[in-house]
């Protein structure tokens, strides 16, 4: 992806299910949880570099005793500092004599992350303030622990602010931050409810002390409270919680839009955002680990059993798009293959453009995370290639026109040919906040390998999406043309992104868009400008209505021009001006269609057709368009 992009969050749970004694016997270590829950969040490390964070609640613990820890973090490299802090805290405790690795008890007793249950996350920031404050795992705390709840997750919200005055009827005071912090509430009030239900029984029956807790921690019904605390939400979510008792839960939101994944035998349970960081962390077959299926609730009650229930009616699935196309890692099997027929089904679009000069033409990627698209490609221009080879063959044999000469020529010559022209040199830094100052740097991020290109080629660079443009043009085709191609020409995996996203992926504001940049030129280069503003007005006429009475007026724009006309349009805005190369830019992007038939199992496109998959979604178009307008560099949920 051209453009730097904030989006979905990564989450790892791990539930023990013997006491810590058994993993030191098995594996020669009492942390062995721990270890699991760190190999987890590394593997997944690419899900959230803005902030770490990591939660454990212990088991029966006697009153007077902690029971739950949590460690959070957002400076650089916060994944490392937290690990680094706890192991090193550990490695005192040994040495103290205070813990023995060998007496698990000694463990549990004296350091805080000898525990049974853990809760990892990693945070790329869609919304709310980057301050520690904000980072996942949140801790409501309590003295009862059926009332202590600690929540993570992978999610936005789109109607928090409803949800926040949802809290207000109830008699809370909420303090509006994050989308996390409303949700942790809403959960927290409906589990007050219900302990506080159970405690008036049971205490009319002449429980009391620590039975009652007892009794009520056996007794709580999580499935019933985030099916009432879950009523409203409107958005894509994934999430994780811990109640103090030693419950747990991990839900996902009806429409599947958010990605989860857990595995369970007789030693463990364990979470995690995508499926290969589990495969990999438990040495695992692929059949093994499950999707948390959508509108899907799975409880394990303290004493380790496992509950599955809907939380919500199954909607429509639809998985995001841009999980396969570029976040997930991309070493799970399906998305590796998806990726790779990507690339391979741009194979039309790319040799008519070059004419299928192959020998004139370099291949290559960037950035890094297109580059499977980039082997697809390749194998399907050189399948076809082999083709066209055995077909000349067999017709010049029927014709008796074999020659050593021929051979040779269709052999040695008219094979797609591949470079490494792209370099990633030095990453972006964010304490440049003036927008000059970053672009200056922006424009240094890639190096080329001088020489792979001719005056004479068309230099092919697939590339995974582009959203804003900016990168391409200050950075990526400024540094291209310093090979001086003949042709430039940009193989984008994904479709024109045309719309906002408000599911994960910080894609709020319509107006940076190239896709949508270039349609509104092609609009009033035509004399059709007041489309622009009749568009406005349907949008304000119908802000103040429910968001599922809400239209998609924005299609309107789109529907002037055609996605040819888009492209060609976006290859005129992004070209740099460099007065010392005069090739031609040419931008290609993955059709709609062709998608859908590489990503079979995840059509989540609302990002590209503006089909949103709940009310949210248009509220949020409909708000971002509002803004765009009038001229609000502000989100749009």
């Amino acid at each position: 992806m051209s453009d730097p992009i904030k989006h979905e969050c990564g989450v790892a749970f791990v539930r023990l299910l013997k006491p810590l004694s058994y993993y030191y016997e098995k594996y020669n270590t009492p942390l062995w949880g721990l270890y699991k829950l760190y190999l987890l969040m590394e593997k997944q490390h690419n899900r959230g570099q803005d902030g770490a964070g990591v939660a454990a609640v212990k088991l029966n613990v006697k009153p007077g005793f902690p029971y739950i820890f949590r460690e959070r973090q957002m400076k650089s490299n916060p994944l490392d500092r937290i690990f680094d802090g706890i192991f090193k805290n550990y490695n005192k405790l040994v040495k103290s004599g205070k813990v023995h690795p060998e007496f698990a008890m000694s463990v549990k007793e004296h350091f805080d992350y000898g525990a049974e249950i853990y809760l990892g996350h990693l945070r790329y920031g869609t919304s709310g303030a980057y301050a520690l404050h904000s980072c996942h795992p949140y801790f409501r705390r309590s003295n009862w622990p059926t009332k202590n709840l600690v929540l993570a997750g992978n999610f936005n919200i789109t109607n928090n602010d409803d949800l926040n005055q949802n809290l207000v009827e109830h008699g809370q005071h909420p303090i509006f931050d994050t989308d996390t912090q409303t949700l942790l509430e809403e959960i927290g009030f409906h589990l007050d409810q219900q302990h506080d239900q159970l405690y008036r029984e049971h205490r009319a029956t002449g429980i009391k002390g620590a039975k009652i807790s007892e009794t009520i921690s056996d007794k709580l019904d999580l499935v019933k409270i985030i099916q009432s605390a879950s009523q409203d939400w409107d958005g894509g979510y994934s999430l994780a919680g811990i109640v103090g008792n030693g419950d747990a839960f991990a839900i996902r939101d009806p429409n599947g839009i958010r990605p989860f994944h857990y595995f369970c035998n007789d030693e463990v349970i364990a979470f995690a955002s995508e499926r290969a960081p589990l495969m990999t962390v438990f040495d695992l077959e692929f059949d093994q680990v499950q999707e948390v299926k959508p509108g899907q609730v799975i409880v394990i009650k303290k004493n380790g059993t496992m509950i599955k229930d809907q939380f919500k009616p199954t909607g429509t699935p639809l998985p995001c798009s841009f999980e396969r196309i570029y976040f997930s890692r991309g070493n799970d099997q399906e998305i590796y293959k998806e990726r790779k027929q990507l690339g391979a089904i741009m194979s039309d679009q790319i040799l008519k453009e070059i004419g299928a000069d192959y020998n004139n033409t370099v291949f290559s990627f960037i950035p890094n995370t297109a580059e499977t698209a980039y082997f697809g490609l390749l194998a399907e221009l050189r399948l076809r290639r082999r083709l066209d080879v055995r077909d000349t063959l067999l017709k010049a044999s029927a014709e008796g026109k074999v020659t050593p000469e021929l051979i040779d020529e269709l052999i040695m010559h008219g094979w797609p040919r591949a470079e490494k022209v792209a370099h990633k040199d030095i990453k972006l830094r964010t304490f440049i906040s003036q927008e000059d100052g970053r672009n200056q740097l922006a424009s240094h991020v890639y190096d080329i390998s001088y020489g792979t290109v001719s005056s004479n080629d068309n230099l092919v660079v697939v590339d995974d999406s582009i959203v804003r443009g900016t990168t391409l043009k200050n950075s990526v085709i400024k540094i291209l043309s310093r090979l001086k191609p003949k042709k430039i020409v940009i193989a984008s995996t994904a479709p024109q992104i045309r719309y906002p996203d408000c599911y994960g992926i910080d894609m709020s504001q319509i107006g940076k868009f190239i896709a949508f940049q270039a349609a509104v030129a092609l609009i009033q280069e035509r004399g059709q400008g007041e489309i622009v503003k009749e568009v406005y007005q349907a949008c304000l006429e119908q802000s103040d209505k429910d968001p599922s009475e809400m239209k998609n007026h924005v299609k309107r724009i789109y529907d002037c021009v055609t996605v040819e006309e888009v492209s060609k349009k976006i290859s005129q805005l992004v070209t740099p001006k460099t007065p010392d190369w005069n090739g031609e830019v040419i931008i290609h992007f993955q059709t709609v269609e062709n998608l859908h038939k590489a990503l079979p199992k995840h059509g989540g496109d609302w990002y590209f057709t503006g089909n949103y998959p709940t009310p949210g979604g248009y509220k949020a178009l409909n708000q971002a368009y509002i803004n765009y307008y009038e001229n609000l560099n502000t989100r749009s949920y």
